[in-house]
């Protein structure tokens, strides 16, 4: 059964990354994605929309898939549904990225333990805006 890093794990990725690709980040205001996304920089993160057909949110070009987005990507934020996280974990293992965050509501265990086994730090079912205000502020 797959559980999440400890606390001072979680404090500590949340201290050491700089560069969040945020898949399937909504340019509609309303939605989670994009308040979670806004969160992010207002605290100091630089996101990166990963959302076919848009150009961009939040200030921010998008990009169709990871494997569009130039420079380093040290976390993968994943709005998407369950069923939908394996593909984005495949494209995070081959892209050798360091962790991946699935968010709050969101469940896929053998594609987090995938990811774990490959050497990724997996947070699941945890929202990164919640989480950073518990343990970093």
């Amino acid at each position: 059964m797959f559980q999440n890093p400890s606390d001072d794990e979680i404090r500590a990725l949340l201290k050491r990354v700089k560069r969040i690709a945020v898949v399937g980040l909504s340019p509609n205001p309303e939605r989670p994605s994009y308040g979670v996304s806004a969160f992010l920089q207002r605290v100091g993160y630089r996101i990166v929309p990963v959302r076919p057909k848009v150009t961009e949110v939040l200030g921010e070009p998008a990009f169709a898939t990871l494997d569009d987005v130039p420079g380093q990507i040290d976390l993968v934020d994943v709005f998407r549904r369950a069923e939908e996280i394996d593909a984005v974990v495949d494209d995070a293992i081959r892209l050798k990225l360091p962790a991946i965050w699935i968010q709050l509501g969101i469940v896929n265990e053998p594609a987090a333990e995938r990811a774990r086994a490959a050497g990724l730090t997996v947070v699941m079912d945890r929202c990164i805006k919640i989480e950073y205000a518990r343990l970093c502020v």
